[in-house]
């Protein structure tokens, strides 16, 4: 998937909350506030302050990570919460509280369905991003232990607050039984299947994307009997992608019989010294070439060899090489849902070796690749049962419940002991943050239709309407530092699919246009040629139905078809006088409606859309043909997401709105590399751009003779949802309005779980300042 890349050194590397770019960012917003103050006013109070890269790829959130968001927002450094990986709250301890608002049973979708009655959200909120869906949202938000009574510690571990160790559940629900069985099975049981493979992005042979991928000739049957051999590798980010630095492997013993430094082909972009240890100075005087590790990892593993490795997918991607037979302990490991535990607690939780420690800069290969290598071994030499037994998630869980209460690390090492002595293993869940919260003596406020919490931890209320809700929320907010209020269409709201057929339909509206008329012999490559350079074409055709022939062309992204209309309406295309439209339809009418007021949109402020790159230009070219730019910020390059090949476009953004619009002036007409390049204002740079793509690609064409009938009973009230949309903008901002300054407002469209497939949530956040607006 495609990064947005920084340039300039000003967008701030992800997971590095504490770069120079973030805090210069954080300067210029904080100067910015304080220039708003009314003449004569004294100092102004110090402000919170919201840094966010999502642009791009970089904007989808998962509930985990939206948790650290709130657990931090609301308990800060005093009670030993951390910042959040993905973003950074500046001077938290100034926040006047933590709203968080939830539109039950809603999704992304519905917020675009009904995007021009969402007007308050739209204009409010500067930071946008995709949601993961989960089963039970409004449980991820505060931990699902949150009905839970107290019981006793299990054997083995000192909790942190035994309130908040989960309730038993029976072992046969652990997902590691439910994938292995419960009896001891040879290591061969472990390896990864074809298929498993595959789906976990790992060199196949013969794939497409492995083309010109060294194959280890490892060809022999495995047997329970064949040679483990741990393997990890750490890279740099270059102009190629990653490439290999760093490279160790060791045997079953734990021997080590490589540990090599790498010489990466392409120029380093980015060291990334703080995990892969690596600096400059140390890649001086490597010769090895990535070839070189090829060849002498052919000769060192047998013919029957099986890797192991934490994420081997990765490290085989970067080196270039096919092995048939993995294990994989971050997915022997099992968890729910998808989730992976860290290689770090693994070997502390289950070896009782501390891993990776702090003090050490970046990783070192060998210690992770015996570490996986051993976790593989003990998983085989114990069985599932045992591994089992260990209760992992509920080691996990306390240890993160130590950092709230402020004593000792619960986690204390197993060795290679199994726990045996526990009696009931507990339900695998997310600490519970009402119990962070009352750690603190604060309890949070729950308003809603549906029973949110019945532990006695909050204090909770039951509305019938949206109405009394809001009222209930205007009264006691203000004396909560915590609040989730949920807000809900009705049981009336529409189905999700049938939502998802309407308005992708429009959507594929949106990105169609019809070109012509041509004269009957036109060259159909000059007209894709022209079009193309607008921006990336998904198909195109040649309509005969009419006297003349027209072409219609869809485009991948709104910017390339609003370009097309924009730039080629009126002009001369192979040897044709052309006129340029989009599809004439009832849902059409207010195209050029909602064209504007994405334009306006808070999210593509200061952005840019420029199309007609040539595919050769990498990354490294677009950041030095570009950094010439006044104040630019970051760059997005979209990639395909099934090639990884980048598409004909990009998106600028710069920090001032004025700069983007004097980068317009000078980027059309630009001619780089012998292509000219067409340029606008961005209609979907954000999150907006990914879904897009994936609806676009999406095979909703099936079932819509079925969903015909169904179409036009959601068109029956479909007004009426309108006017309810509306209505509910209205109560949040007029809830958002009553909010103190400095109170950091999250709004949820939590997505949608169903038969008929998921659809991904929305986030809006942003801290209130004084001009009732979300400053940061």
């Amino acid at each position: 998937m495609a990064k947005a890349v920084c340039v300039n050194g000003r967008k701030r590397p992800a997971g590095a909350g504490e770069g120079a770019g973030a805090r210069q960012a954080a300067r210029k917003r904080r100067k910015a506030d304080g220039d708003g103050r009314s003449p004569g006013a004294g100092p102004k109070e110090k402000s919170s302050c919201l840094s966010a890269a999502l642009f791009g790829e970089d904007c989808e959130i998962s509930r985990d990570q939206l948790y650290e968001l709130l657990k931090y927002a609301a308990l800060g450094k005093c009670h030993n919460a951390t910042q959040p990986s993905w973003c950074r709250i500046y001077h938290q301890s100034h926040l006047a509280g933590v709203v968080v608002i939830v539109l039950h049973e809603m999704s992304q979708l519905h917020f675009y369905k009904f995007y021009l009655q969402f007007k308050h959200l739209r204009k409010v909120f500067r930071h946008r991003f995709t949601l993961t869906p989960s089963a039970n949202f409004l449980a991820s938000l505060y931990g699902e232990g949150a009905n839970l009574k107290p019981q006793n510690t299990a054997q083995g571990l000192t909790s942190a607050s035994s309130e908040c160790i989960p309730k038993s559940s029976d072992l046969r629900c652990d997902p590691i039984i439910r994938k292995y069985g419960e009896k001891k099975r040879g290591l061969t049981s472990y390896t990864l299947t074809v298929e498993e493979q595959k789906k976990n992005d790992y060199p196949i042979k013969g794939s497409p994307k492995c083309k010109g991928y060294i194959d280890t000739e490892c060809n022999q049957q495995r047997t329970d009997s064949s040679p483990l051999f741990g393997l990890d590798c750490e890279m740099c980010l270059t102009a190629k992608g990653n490439e290999v630095t760093h490279v160790s492997l060791v045997d079953a013993q734990g021997r080590c019989l490589l540990n090599e430094l790498v010489k990466p082909e392409s120029t380093v972009v980015h060291y990334r010294t703080r995990f892969s240890g690596i600096t400059e100075k140390m890649l001086l005087p490597v010769k090895t070439r990535l070839s070189d590790i090829q060849t002498r990892l052919k000769k060192l593993l047998p013919r029957d060899a099986v890797l192991v490795g934490h994420s081997l997918n990765a490290d085989l991607q970067a080196l270039e090489m096919i092995h048939p037979s993995v294990i994989d302990t971050s997915l022997l490991f099992a968890r729910n849902e998808g989730r992976r535990f860290k290689l770090k607690f693994l070997a502390k939780a289950v070896l009782g070796k501390q891993i990776q420690c702090e003090q050490k800069i970046g990783h070192d290969p060998s210690e992770d690749a015996r570490a996986a290598l051993e976790l593989a071994q003990f998983f085989i030499e114990q069985g599932p049962a045992k591994v089992a037994e260990l209760n992992l998630e509920m080691l996990l869980t306390t240890e993160k419940l130590a950092e709230v209460s402020q004593k000792k690390p619960a986690l204390k090492p197993q060795g290679c002991r199994v726990q045996t002595q526990l009696n009931e293993p507990p339900h695998l869940s997310k600490p519970c943050f009402l119990e962070c919260l009352q750690v603190t003596g604060q309890k949070p406020l729950l308003l809603g239709r549906q029973e949110l919490d019945s532990s006695g931890l909050c204090q909770s209320n039951l509305s019938a309407s949206n109405k009394q809700i809001l009222q209930k929320a205007l009264e006691d907010v203000p004396l909560s530092t915590f609040s989730i209020i949920q807000f809900s269409l009705g049981p009336e709201n529409i189905t999700s699919h049938l939502l998802c057929e309407k308005v992708g339909s429009k959507l594929t509206d949106m990105l169609t246009i019809y070109a012509g008329p041509f004269e009957e012999s036109f060259c159909l490559k000059s007209v894709k040629k022209e079009f193309g350079r607008c921006g990336p074409i998904q198909s195109l055709r040649v309509v005969t139905e009419t006297y003349q022939p027209y072409v219609c062309i869809q485009y991948e992204v709104l910017e390339a078809a609003q370009l097309a209309v924009e730039s080629l309406n009126g002009a001369e295309v192979a040897g044709s006088c052309i006129k340029v439209q989009r599809p004439v339809t009832a849902a059409m009418l207010d195209c050029d409606v909602l064209i504007k007021e994405l334009e306006l949109d808070v999210e593509n402020e200061g952005v840019i859309y420029v199309a007609g790159l040539k595919k050769s230009l990498t990354e490294t070219d677009l950041q030095e043909e570009f950094s010439q730019l006044k104040d630019l910020e970051t760059l997005f390059l979209p990639k395909d997401r099934q090639s990884g090949k980048h598409r004909n476009c990009c998106f600028l953004k710069f920090q001032k709105s004025q700069s983007a619009v004097d980068a317009l002036e000078v980027i059309n007409g630009w001619t780089m590399k012998g292509s000219k390049l067409r340029s606008r204002n961005a209609l979907a740079s954000g999150h907006l751009w990914r879904w897009i793509w994936q609806t676009n690609h999406s095979s909703g064409k099936q079932g819509r003779n079925f969903l015909h009938k169904k179409m036009e009973q959601l068109s029956d009230f479909e007004q009426d949802l309108r006017k309810k949309v509306k209505k509910l903008d209205h109560h949040i901002k007029k809830l958002y309005r009553s909010l103190q300054n400095n109170t950091l407002c999250v709004v949820l469209f939590p997505g949608v779980n169903s038969t008929h497939g998921s659809q991904p949530g929305l986030g809006l956040m942003g801290i209130k300042d004084d001009g009732g607006r979300s400053a940061c």
